[in-house]
């Protein structure tokens, strides 16, 4: 039987060597048989931590890795864009440090603030 290879967004890269990718699929409604959007969140295995949040990746099924993990990161997709550049986190960053931002959300909206200025 082949191993099932599923594409999806990194949602939380915080735990090592361990994504959190979010697999989303259309399914019609039994009763209205409108399309709609089904999601489910898999823990994937990531060596290197290579993948950050907003990549686009594929994952694919493996043998128990730990409790919740059953599948690993293949690859990147080639044309997808990570959601934050190295500047853009580095002054994400400096605002938590500064006291300026509570939490991740508000660092990151802080840091895309300040480069949308820049520009």
């Amino acid at each position: 039987m082949p191993k099932r290879i599923l594409q999806g967004v990194v949602v939380s890269d915080v735990q090592d060597k361990t994504v959190v990718v979010r697999v989303e699929r259309r399914v019609m409604h039994p009763v209205y048989k409108k399309f709609i959007m089904r999601s489910k969140k898999y823990a994937a295995h990531d060596e290197a931590n290579a993948y950050k949040v907003g990549d686009v990746v594929r994952i694919e099924e493996s043998r128990p890795i730990s409790k919740n993990k059953r599948f690993v990161v293949l690859a990147a997709e080639a044309g997808a864009k990570r959601s934050a550049t190295a500047s853009e986190k580095q002054a994400a960053e400096k605002s938590v440090a500064a006291g300026r931002a509570t939490t991740r959300r508000r660092a990151r909206k802080a840091a895309d603030a300040e480069v949308a200025a820049k520009e």
